[in-house]
């Protein structure tokens, strides 16, 4: 059965049931200090008017959507938003912000967890929505060369219309752009099989902090001419350089999927479907997505989504295969029989028609709204050692369990270590995060982990990164910074603390 791959998942980013008013960040972190920034003035108006148009100046109400996270969880309050079209105009922006000494916030999709794509204080926001056209694909090597502003699921239906799919996958795909997924180096659902975002980049543009435009647009997949610069820009959460064009490496459409939807008895059963999953079918394994009964209980309590398969488990897996001849068909069968018989797993249901797979994504896909409908969410991306992939759940559910918490939930990319830990409540409560940070940065560092799996350090995340940087990296990174932005314009009091 061939299968429409990219149109077989949607997720709604935004929720209309947030409850709560976005607080300052400057209120709900009265220790930052503005940097000694200009303010923007009515010549720096007339620049930018003059500069863009009137329609990509934005001011007034609509900034407000700009102001403000996913989460509703941090504020700016910058007056003024600029939405460039070209690279060019890019560079005229920095360049006359790097003049005046005037910080920019640098701004996709908005769809980061991390407060690093929304302004701190009144920096002006470059958002890179305006420049979101497909510059060229080819056909014969699977090469993309696009905009950072394109949309990530508009890609994804560009290349599958000849044949090919994006390397990576997000639930935030209808919001998401391009520029924001290589400047956080998102993962995604696909990772277990296509491997990191930066293995498929084969080149990018960027524009420095003083308006230079860095041309690393490569397309060939080999290129061992010294050092790779475009390395420093993904993952750098625009404090280096603004991305602009990107290149990407995509695979092949493949010709036949399969998904499951498995239930099981324990976490340690859970390890176990998972080894022999990867014994087994590892050339055709593209998703293991983990979810636990909390994870389920919301989707169907607020999502009003009912579970396929039994919903008294403790915890289930949604396992994707794909390839291009139909073996599969056969061999999840087998691998399901194999691990009923040696009581592994306990229920499962089986689907290759795009509509069923559908539904089955859905479930996975909706657990962040449905978390969300409870009215405040407190989102931890980290990376475990699998042995302690689950721990954490149970570790901050005892630390919470006299507070006032609706879930305690764990989900996420099993196959890459890749755990999203949520706790659900009403609104914001300092004796929350107080109890569960900084423990859980600590906890996960205690056991090799990553307090960031793949949505980047930002603002939130700052003041820990410590728990997963050695002193010599910190400062390798900062002298980098210093290097490039030495007047750090871009992207200010991101990735690193601030200084005292």
């Amino acid at each position: 059965m061939v299968l429409n791959f990219t149109n077989a998942r949607k997720f709604c980013t935004k929720s209309s049931l947030l409850k709560n008013a976005v607080q300052l960040t400057k209120d709900k972190f009265p220790n930052l200090i503005r940097g000694s920034y200009a303010t923007v003035d009515s010549k720096d108006i007339d620049y930018f008017n003059k500069l863009l148009g009137a329609n990509n100046f934005i001011t007034g109400e609509e900034v407000k959507s700009y102001n403000e996270d996913w989460l509703k969880s941090v504020s700016g309050f910058s007056k003024f938003v600029l939405k460039p079209k070209t690279t060019e105009q890019v560079s005229e922006i920095l360049k006359y912000c790097y003049k005046h000494n005037i910080a920019i916030c640098v701004q996709g999709g908005n769809t980061g967890l991390v407060g690093g794509s929304v302004p701190v204080f009144d920096e002006v926001i470059l958002s890179t929505s305006a420049m979101n056209n497909i510059i060229s694909f080819d056909k014969l090597s699977g090469v993309l060369v696009c905009q950072a502003g394109c949309v990530l699921e508009n890609l994804m239906n560009y290349v599958q219309n000849e044949g090919f799919i994006m390397p990576f996958d997000l639930g935030a795909k209808g919001t998401c752009q391009i520029g924001g997924n290589l400047a956080t180096n998102a993962g995604g659902l696909r990772l277990i099989k296509y491997g990191s975002l930066q293995g498929s980049v084969l080149g990018l543009q960027s524009v420095l902090a003083d308006g230079q435009i860095l041309n690393c647009l490569n397309t060939l997949r080999k290129d061992n001419t010294g050092y790779h610069l475009k390395h420093m820009f993904i993952g750098s959460e625009g404090t280096l350089g603004v991305i602009t064009k990107v290149a990407i490496q995509c695979p092949n459409t493949p010709k036949y999927v399969n998904v499951a939807f498995i239930g099981l008895k324990s976490f340690n059963k859970v390890l176990s479907f998972f080894s022999l999953t990867r014994k087994q079918l590892s050339g055709s394994l593209s998703s293991f997505e983990l979810m636990d009964s909390e994870a389920i209980k919301s989707v169907q309590t607020n999502i009003g989504l009912k579970c396929p398969i039994d919903d008294s488990f403790e915890f289930y897996v949604l396992l994707e295969l794909s390839a291009d001849n139909n073996f599969i068909n056969l061999a999840i069968e087998e691998l399901l029989e194999k691990a009923l018989a040696e009581e592994i797993i306990v229920d499962a249901t089986v689907a290759d028609q795009p509509s069923q797979i559908q539904n089955l994504w859905k479930i996975r896909e909706n657990i962040p709204e449905s978390l969300l409908r409870n009215g405040y969410v407190y989102k931890y991306d980290i990376t475990l050692p699998h042995e302690y992939f689950y721990e954490a759940v149970l570790e901050i559910r005892k630390r919470l369990d006299k507070l006032d918490v609706k879930a305690v939930c764990g989900y996420g990319h099993l196959g890459d270590g890749n755990l999203h830990l949520n706790v659900a409540t009403t609104e914001y409560n300092e004796k929350i995060t107080s109890a569960i940070e900084p423990y859980i940065y600590e906890w996960t560092s205690k056991y090799k982990g990553s307090i960031s799996a793949e949505h980047g350090i930002g603002l939130l995340k700052s003041k820990y990164l410590n728990y997963s940087k050695s002193n010599l990296e910190v400062e390798l990174m900062k002298k980098l910074k210093n290097t490039i932005d030495p007047k750090k314009i871009l992207n200010p009091y991101k990735i690193f603390p601030q200084d005292k």
